[in-house]
């Protein structure tokens, strides 16, 4: 299993699928399915009961997950996608775009 570089929070663009060039902040990301909720992206209709919540019921529209492998994490400096390595600076482990060589957050 490789590892996620992408974390909550992140700025990302969608690489392949319907929504390809889109852009988004990561709402979620679950380690074990290697999957990501971006905001805006892969929106589908789910129909609900009526609760407390939701009194009418009906159709809502929300994000569902999308592979990790169809993000890139975008570059801070340039707003393009790129890829990350992990540099240690001060003792720490911290995200660099290689485009760049920004550390991002």
């Amino acid at each position: 299993m490789s590892k996620i570089n992408i974390k909550k929070g992140d700025m990302v663009q969608v690489l392949s699928g319907e929504d390809r060039g889109k852009q988004g902040r990561v709402l979620e990301v679950d380690r074990k399915k290697m999957r990501a909720i971006v905001e805006g992206v892969n929106i589908v209709t789910k129909a609900t009961k009526p609760t407390a919540q939701y009194p009418q019921g009906g159709l809502v529209k929300k994000e569902a997950p999308i592979h990790i492998s169809n993000i890139a994490l975008l570059d801070p400096k340039s707003g393009k996608p790129t890829r990350i390595r992990i540099e240690r600076k001060d003792g720490k482990k911290v995200r660099v775009a290689v485009k760049s060589n920004e550390v991002i957050k």
